[in-house]
C-alpha cells in the first residue's frame, strides 16, 4: 500500500468519525426550522388525506432515523412544503440510517410509531430529536 492510498483511508476514516459525532444536527435543524417557517399546517391529519395534513409517524424512541425517513419520504411524493429541502433531509436521514452514522439515535431499521400527525408535528419531532442531540453532555 502506497502513502497517498494510506492517506486517502485515514482521512475517510476521519471523515466518517467526524459524521458520527454531529450526525449533520446543525444541518437537519437549519432545514428543518425553515420549513416549520414555511409551513403554516396546524390542520388535524387524516388517514387518507393527500394533502398537507397527510398523516405522518411520530417516532417511538428508537425507530426515530426509519421514521424520518418515511416520512419525508411520504412528503416528497405528495409535494409537501419545500420539495429541494425535504429531499436533503431524506438523503441525510437515510445515509445516516444505512451507515449507523448518528450514534445517538437507537438503530431500529422499522419505522415504529404509536400515534401519526400533521407536517408540523412530524416536522417538530425531527427538530426536538436533534436539538437534544446538540445540547452538550456535561
Amino acid at each position: 500500500m502506497n502513502a497517498s492510498m494510506l492517506s486517502y483511508i485515514l482521512f475517510s476514516c476521519l471523515l466518517l468519525s467526524v459524521q458520527a459525532q454531529n450526525c449533520s444536527v446543525r444541518e437537519i435543524i437549519r432545514y428543518t426550522n425553515r420549513l416549520l417557517e414555511e409551513s403554516s399546517v396546524s390542520c388535524p391529519c387524516r388517514e387518507t388525506a393527500v394533502s398537507s395534513c397527510s398523516c405522518l409517524p411520530i417516532a417511538e424512541p428508537g425507530h426515530e432515523l426509519a421514521c424520518f425517513v418515511e416520512g419525508t419520504e411520504h412528503m416528497l411524493k405528495n409535494n409537501i412544503s419545500s420539495k429541494a429541502v425535504v429531499a436533503r433531509l431524506n438523503l441525510t436521514f437515510q445515509i445516516q440510517l444505512d451507515r449507523n452514522l448518528c450514534e445517538s439515535l437507537a438503530r431500529g431499521n422499522q419505522c415504529q410509531y404509536k400515534t401519526k400527525g400533521n407536517v408540523t408535528e412530524f416536522l417538530s419531532k425531527i427538530l426536538r430529536t436533534y436539538q437534544a442531540i446538540s445540547k452538550p453532555r456535561t
